[in-house]
């Protein structure tokens, strides 16, 4: 089991954050959905730091590609990306052999692709229903499908799994997202065992309210800030560094008799 060390300084809301150094994660292969911007690049940045081998894929080709950029300048090694509709499976899939074929089979798996947009219940047709799930459950279940043979082969593997405090504190806002993302549970608790025989641990990470810029300019309103200090128990925002910390502990040795399990970053409020 390795300990963390320290790392250089995350700026965070209250002040520098000194981030955890994971020696365990050098040199392991990651794959990130959606890790082109927000807590997804957060996370692939957060794992390059540690000199992991990262791979991701995003529809958003433009900002996936500064990320790479940024990183390749920071750590003189350029991730693997791809653009990529995670609504194909079959392309999802196909990203996830590429780049194992490239980097070696992944050591770990991170589910974070998602999108909640505000809808109401009187909306939603079937139509809309499909594509929300097709981008907010689907992908996970089958990014784990292409992941877990190589993970068997390698004796050992981490999938860590995007869920959201948002359906636990009854929000209104946008009912298939919660929906989604009230599965995610379900998805790590139900294949739990099975993975486990292979010591391949799965979690599920759920973040509560992260100041991502998207957040920021759609949500982050004089109201939207009374929430935050009526709700939370910490009166700083979050940000997307910190739910990376999270990941990265379960995604290194130190979390390694951690799986089945949910662990919320919200700063207290659910």
């Amino acid at each position: 089991m390795t300990h963390p060390t320290s790392s250089p300084v995350i700026r965070h809301a209250a002040g520098p954050m000194v981030g955890a150094r994971f020696p365990s994660l050098q040199g392991r292969r990651v794959f990130v959905t959606g890790g082109g911007s927000g807590i997804g690049a957060a996370m692939v940045e957060a794992f390059a730091a540690q000199g992991a081998l990262v791979a991701f894929v995003d529809v958003a080709a433009e900002s996936s590609a500064a990320l790479a950029q940024r990183i390749l300048a920071n750590t003189q090694r350029a991730p693997w990306w791809r653009a990529c509709d995670v609504r194909d499976v079959a392309a999802l899939q196909q990203a996830i052999a590429d780049a194992a074929a490239e980097l070696g089979d992944f050591h770990v798996l991170v589910n974070n692709v998602a999108s909640d947009d505000r809808h109401t219940l009187e909306s939603v047709t079937p139509e809309y229903w499909d594509n929300r799930m097709a981008i907010n459950e689907r992908p996970a279940f089958f990014a784990i499908q292409a992941v877990v043979p190589g993970m068997k082969r390698l004796g050992q593997g981490s999938v860590v799994n995007l869920g959201s405090t948002g359906w636990q504190s009854k929000a209104s806002e946008y009912p298939c997202y919660a929906i989604a993302k009230s599965s995610v549970n379900g998805l790590t608790r139900g294949l739990a065992q099975s993975l486990g025989a292979h010591r391949i641990r799965i979690n599920t990470v759920s973040p509560g309210w992260v100041m991502t810029e998207r957040q920021v300019q759609k949500w982050l309103t004089p109201a939207g800030e009374a929430d935050i200090a009526r709700n939370q128990c910490l009166p700083d925002k979050l940000q997307p560094d910190d739910i990376a910390q999270m990941v990265l502990f379960l995604a290194a040795d130190d979390g390694r008799m951690c799986t089945a399990q949910e662990f919320k970053v919200d700063a207290g409020w659910v």
